[in-house]
């Protein structure tokens, strides 16, 4: 279901079953709000970590991508923050006329967006949606090449250019990548990523479809919110246009973004018990629907899963999940505010060990900056102002 909301008016458009329907209308109710918010469900998956990991192939794959990222060509374009092995929240847009429909991340730590082509050969995109030109009537060529290395993989492909549909928001003639090859994305639970950062740093200049709706004018309003649930694969949400006040507790706090580039924000501090355990003389940090892990320098990290007692084992750090119901919360301090990360929240249960979503390797891509992945993102509803280019936070219901 993708429901639309406005003042005075009941409106909802439903593209799931009747039963599906009906569920999510008494989820989401009707909200009054000053402008139309169109609001899209999100279901949570399994990670591709998680995945390789239950099929032993983790350190296998983690293996092959570092000598990938050794081998990195300087003609490539980069987005070295992008690693989708920890990507778990994934809704359904269409692409073409008729509409095919994909499954993507909203990724707001990159600006393309980019789905399998139909031409591609490789065994990711056999699991996957491919998108078919031939099948759309509004689908146009652009024909440059894109190649794009991500951390956690990397895909080649051309530009098109097409109409696509995020529920009832409609963007025309819409640049995006259809990938002929990719490496790294096999088992990934997303057919391609929609990404939601600022047009400077997208690939070969193509505008990003949320820059494209501002200008066509979907929304008066140029924000988009992410509510992420704690417990349950469904209830999560994306929203464009405004903000349902009902999902988050309290006054939402706007930090000022640092660059127009990425949604980076300025940290004072990380503390534990009282003590500054990183983060200490001021860092930046990625806000990144695009991850569902918290990355940081490997030193700092390392720092804070000894302070919890977690031992490395097969590239990540493993907690005793008896000793882990008795961590103080991570507390990240931002603009000032303190921003709790509860035991729950930092511990993620792997049938008998709990394993600690502090990750390292940051420095080699971004020195002395953190990224705050969705493990964050499910304690604090966000929302991301491209106006005002700030971030607002507040409590997650």
């Amino acid at each position: 279901l993708v429901t639309t909301a406005c003042q005075g008016t009941k409106a909802s458009l439903s593209t799931w079953t009747q039963e599906r329907s009906m569920k999510w209308l008494v989820l989401l109710g009707l909200v009054a709000l000053s402008e139309c918010v169109v609001i899209l469900p999100l279901k949570k998956m399994k990670t591709l970590r998680e995945t390789l990991r239950e099929k032993n192939l983790l350190n296998n794959f983690l293996e092959e991508q570092a000598y990938r990222l050794s081998k990195n060509d300087s003609k490539i374009t980069i987005h070295p923050l992008r690693n989708y092995l920890d990507t778990a929240y994934v809704g359904n847009i269409t692409i073409g006329t008729p509409p095919q429909e994909f499954r993507v991340v909203f990724d707001t730590g990159s600006a393309n967006l980019w789905v399998p082509s139909i031409t591609c050969t490789s065994p990711a995109c056999y699991t996957h949606k491919t998108f078919n030109p031939q099948n759309s009537s509004s689908f146009r060529e652009v024909g440059s090449p894109i190649t794009i290395f991500y951390e956690s993989g990397i895909i080649q492909g051309f530009l098109g250019s097409d109409t696509v549909r995020i529920g009832n928001l409609v963007s025309l003639k819409q640049s995006f990548g259809l990938s002929q090859e990719e490496y790294g994305f096999d088992g990934a639970p997303f057919d391609g990523v929609l990404g939601l950062a600022f047009p400077s740093i997208s690939t070969k200049g193509a505008i990003p479809i949320f820059d494209n709706l501002w200008s066509q004018g979907a929304f008066s309003e140029p924000v988009f919110a992410f509510y992420l649930s704690k417990y349950k694969p469904e209830g999560s949400v994306v929203m464009f246009g405004g903000v349902d006040h009902r999902y988050y507790k309290g006054e939402l706090n706007w930090i000022p973004v640092s660059q127009p580039h990425h949604w980076l924000i300025s940290m004072n501090h990380i503390s534990m018990n009282g003590n500054i355990v990183a983060c200490s003389h001021g860092c930046q940090a990625f806000v990144d629907t695009g991850t569902s892990l918290i990355y940081g320098p490997t030193d700092l990290v390392t720092n804070i899963n000894k302070l919890m007692n977690a031992r490395l084992e097969n590239s990540e750090y493993a907690i005793s999940c008896d000793a882990a119901k008795t961590l103080p919360p991570v507390i990240f301090n931002i603009n000032g505010i303190e921003y709790p990360l509860p035991l729950q929240a930092y511990n993620t249960k792997d049938k008998n060990s709990c394993i600690s979503i502090f990750q390292g390797g940051l420095e080699n891509l971004s020195p002395d900056n953190w990224l705050l992945g969705d493990v964050f993102l499910r304690q604090y509803f966000s929302v991301f102002d491209r106006k005002n280019e700030r971030i607002g936070l507040a409590p997650a219901v």
